[in-house]
């Protein structure tokens, strides 16, 4: 079989015509910008406490930011009409691997979630996105009917929205449950059900959780020392701070001392043992330190203009599935904002939940990217299917 290679180039120069440019743009932009930072934010730690090169974080990062991009342009060569089936075989691997991460995983900061050097709780995100984005447009009928029968495929979607939450909170991931738990809630409250059944379901969700949690605490199967110092000590860290409070007060400093333009790139104290760790949960304190809250306004500015394109094809994509895939995605990123920088800045608990493209981590970089791939091929859908649901 002769392979023809201008019809190949034709086809992924359709593809990139079609892509949005705006999406695509600000999605390279917090890509370099997260990718360069890691140097500054992990220089201190990777040469004095692991004993590596200088640059190994900033090396690793884009090898990361490489591989999803890469994972990203596959995904857009896939018409999402055939994300159904590889969606759902997905899906079945995600489950079995959390469960097999439950009971084999490497523990981390009290949550095991680690599995052979990844977190799978982190590639079910898009995928528990995805499944349950075709699920409503398979099904988007039977749901609606008002009789008895609907309940099937209802009860099918809640079972579908809980699995994957439960799995990853017995993991003792609290910030990760969090996340996936906001953006099945997110998805079932736009979903198609009727509202009525909404309720019912929210209400069965709710003593499920209470239900789950009480008997965790019973069997003192809950939240680890760790975890429950960061709840017991975000109100106050600063007078806790030679306890568990050092973390969120050192963060507190560093932004402070940054004041208005920064300290200048590469000059910051905190990372100097100060936080732990600081090219990954608390990276925006050094970004805050170093630029200062003007030039790190412009952050937010990308990330309003990266939810803004991504909630404009959510209310004009081809497909129901489109619109569902579009709007979880924008809550996978906007709930991984608001819990990152809310810890940060005392808000709400510290939970180590990233912050996107400036955490350094190879499975939430991948999944990221690839979660916005899927988005650009919901836009290139639209454009070329023109077709009103």
């Amino acid at each position: 079989m002769v392979i023809n290679m201008k019809k190949i180039f034709k086809y992924i120069k359709n593809i990139f015509k079609d892509l949005d440019k705006t999406l695509l743009i600000v999605t390279i932009v917090l890509a370099i910008w997260g990718l360069l930072n890691i140097v500054t934010a992990s220089s201190r730690e990777s040469v004095v406490r692991y004993d590596k090169s200088l640059y190994h974080y900033f090396f690793m990062q884009a090898l990361w930011i490489s591989a999803a991009f890469i994972g990203g342009f596959l995904i857009t060569l896939v018409p999402t009409k055939t994300y159904k089936y590889i969606g759902s075989f997905l899906f079945f691997i995600i489950v079995i691997v959390l469960t097999m991460t439950l009971f084999m995983g490497n523990a981390k900061r009290g949550s095991t979630n680690w599995f052979f050097g990844f977190q799978p709780s982190e590639f079910a995100k898009p995928i528990s996105i995805v499944v349950l984005a075709m699920f409503f447009e398979s099904n988007h009928k039977k749901i609606r009917i008002n009789n008895w029968n609907r309940f099937k495929p209802i009860s099918w979607a809640f079972i579908l929205a809980l699995i994957v939450p439960i799995l990853v909170f017995l993991q003792k991931d609290l910030g990760t449950a969090i996340i996936i738990g906001s953006i099945t809630i997110f998805l079932l409250s736009f979903s198609p059900i009727l509202k009525k059944d909404k309720l019912i379901l929210f209400g069965i969700g709710i003593f499920l959780i209470v239900s789950m949690a009480s008997i965790m605490l019973l069997f003192d199967k809950g939240l680890s020392e760790e975890q429950l110092s960061r709840i017991n000590n975000f109100k106050d860290p600063c007078e806790k701070y030679h306890d568990d409070g050092y973390q969120i007060c050192n963060g507190y400093i560093a932004i402070n001392y940054g004041g208005l333009f920064g300290v200048g790139l590469g000059n910051s104290k905190q990372k100097y043992s100060y936080i732990p760790d600081p090219h990954t949960d608390s990276v925006f304190a050094i970004i805050a330190e170093e630029f200062g809250l003007i030039w790190s306004t412009i952050i937010f500015i990308l990330y309003a203009v990266l939810l803004k394109r991504i909630l404009y094809w959510a209310s004009n994509a081809s497909s129901i599935s489109g619109k569902y895939m579009c709007i979880g995605i924008a809550v996978y990123i906007f709930v991984h904002i608001f819990i990152n920088l809310g810890g940060l800045f005392g808000i709400i608990p510290l939970t180590g939940v990233p912050l996107p493209f400036f955490t350094y981590g190879g499975s939430f970089t991948i999944s990221l990217i690839c979660s916005l791939a899927i988005v650009q091929r919901v836009c290139i859908d639209t454009k070329r299917q023109k077709i009103k649901i």
